[in-house]
């Protein structure tokens, strides 16, 4: 897994990269086809914002999120990618299993 993290008008300290990879570690223990991400955290006047974009096999998801506070943006961001990311995931699996059965198949 590729992690590209970018700050618009915010430095990225060392503790911050550390949070966002310890973070962004938890999706790849649900989902482990995670091919590329890319973070990018921004401060606009008061508003502390995480964005991101994750590119998984067949799929690209994009997320953002934005609060008064940095480490809780990010906390938010790794929340919505989890569900979406696990939605993603139950959507492969569905289709998986259903898809050699034909209509007749059904049928009692």
């Amino acid at each position: 897994m590729n992690l590209k993290l970018i700050g618009n008008h915010v430095e990225i300290t060392e503790a911050l990269r550390e949070y966002v990879t310890s973070k962004i570690g938890k999706i790849t223990r649900h989902f482990d086809h995670v091919i590329d991400v890319s973070v990018i955290l921004s401060v606009e006047k008061l508003v502390q914002k995480a964005e991101a974009n994750i590119h998984i096999r067949g799929k690209d998801i994009f997320v953002e999120t934005e609060s008064e506070n940095m480490y809780a943006s990010i906390d938010s961001l790794v929340d919505k990618l989890d569900r979406q990311i696990l939605k993603h995931k139950e959507k492969n699996l569905e289709k998986r299993n259903h898809s050699g059965l034909k209509d007749h198949d059904f049928e009692s």
